[in-house]
C-alpha cells in the first residue's frame, strides 16, 4: 500500500470512528457525565496516552520557535474547539449542528487558498459541492428542527467550532511537514487540556464513578482511546500525504457512517433519498481525493 492510500485509509477509518461515536456518546451524555466534564475526560485520558506512546516513538527536539504554533493547535483543534462544539449543540439541535458542521471543507478551501496559497481546482469544488449536497441531504432527511433552546446562538458557536477546525488543519499541516507526529502531539493534548480544566473540572468532579453502569464506563473508554486518541493519530497520519483540504472532505462520510451503523443496529431504515445522497457523497469525495493529471507545464507541482 502506497503512503497516499494509506493516508486515504486512515482519513476514512476516522470517519468510520467518528459516525459510531455519536451513537455511543448519547448513551453517556448527559445522563451520566455533562459535556465539559465529558471533554476534561476525552482530553485528560488522551494526555496519558499519548505521553506513554511518545516513550516508543523518535526523539525528536521541537525547536522554541515552533511552541507559538503548537499551542495555536492546541487552541483551534482541542480547547476552542471541543468547547464550541458541545456548547452550540446544548442550545441548537443535533440536526443543525450536523448540518454546520459539515461546512468544514468549505472553509478549509478557503483558508487554504489565502493562507497556503493552495489553488483552488475546479474538480475539487465540485466534489465539495457535489459532497455537501448530498450530506445535507442525508441529515435533514425525515428529521426535524426542533428542540433548540437558542438556535441562533447554538448555530453561531457550531459554525465558529468548523472555522476552529479548519484553522487548526493548516496550523498542524506546518507541523506535520516538520517532525513525527508523536514528536509534538502531546504538547497539543497539554496545553489543550490546561485550556479546558477551568471549564470542566466542576462537571467531571460531579460525576459519580462509584455507581456508573460498566457498559457506560466501556463506552467513555472507547471515545477516549477510539473516539479521541486514536483519530488524532490517524488525523495526522493521513494530514502527512494529503492537503488540508482534502483530509477535510473526509467529514462527509461520518453522518453517511452513522446512518450505516444505525440501519445495522435496526435503529433506521434504507430509503431512495439516503441512497442518492450517499452516491453524492462518494461521488464528492472521489473527486476532491483523486490526484490530478499531471500538468507537462507543470511536473514538478504537488497535487495531493
Amino acid at each position: 500500500m502506497s503512503k497516499r492510500s494509506w493516508a486515504l485509509f486512515a482519513a476514512t477509518l476516522v470517519s468510520i470512528i467518528y459516525g459510531v461515536t455519536f451513537t455511543i456518546a448519547k448513551d453517556v451524555m448527559p445522563k451520566y457525565v455533562d459535556a465539559f466534564g465529558f471533554i476534561v475526560m476525552r482530553v485528560g485520558g488522551s494526555v496519558v496516552l499519548f505521553w506513554l506512546i511518545s516513550f516508543f516513538g523518535p526523539k525528536e527536539k521541537i525547536v522554541k520557535e515552533d511552541f507559538p504554533r503548537i499551542i495555536a493547535a492546541a487552541f483551534f483543534g482541542v480547547a476552542f474547539n471541543m468547547l464550541t462544539f458541545f456548547k452550540g449543540l446544548s442550545y441548537t439541535s443535533p440536526i443543525m449542528g450536523a448540518v454546520l458542521m459539515v461546512t468544514t471543507p468549505m472553509i478549509v478551501l478557503v483558508l487554504s487558498a489565502f493562507i497556503m496559497k493552495e489553488r483552488m481546482e475546479n474538480r475539487k469544488m465540485l466534489g465539495i459541492i457535489l459532497g455537501l449536497a448530498g450530506t445535507i441531504t442525508l441529515i435533514l432527511y425525515g428529521k426535524s428542527l426542533i428542540n433548540a433552546t437558542n438556535a441562533s446562538l447554538g448555530n453561531l458557536l457550531v459554525f465558529v467550532n468548523a472555522v476552529s477546525y479548519g484553522f487548526y488543519l493548516i496550523i498542524v499541516k506546518k507541523l506535520m511537514d516538520k517532525y513525527n507526529a508523536f514528536t509534538f502531539v502531546k504538547w497539543i493534548y497539554t496545553f489543550g487540556f490546561l485550556m479546558v480544566l477551568p471549564f470542566g473540572w466542576g462537571e467531571f468532579q460531579a460525576i459519580d464513578f462509584a455507581n456508573l453502569p460498566t457498559d457506560i464506563i466501556w463506552k467513555i473508554g472507547f471515545v477516549v482511546v477510539f473516539s479521541t486518541f486514536l483519530t488524532y493519530l490517524l488525523n495526522l497520519v493521513s494530514m502527512r500525504e494529503l492537503k488540508p483540504t482534502t483530509v477535510a472532505v473526509f467529514i462527509y462520510l461520518q453522518p453517511l457512517f452513522a446512518t450505516i451503523f444505525a440501519v445495522s443496529l435496526g435503529k433506521d431504515d434504507l430509503s431512495l433519498v439516503k441512497l442518492i445522497s450517499a452516491v453524492l457523497i462518494f461521488v464528492g469525495v472521489y473527486l476532491v481525493t483523486q490526484k490530478a493529471s499531471p500538468n507537462p507545464s507543470k511536473r514538478g507541482e504537488k497535487t495531493t
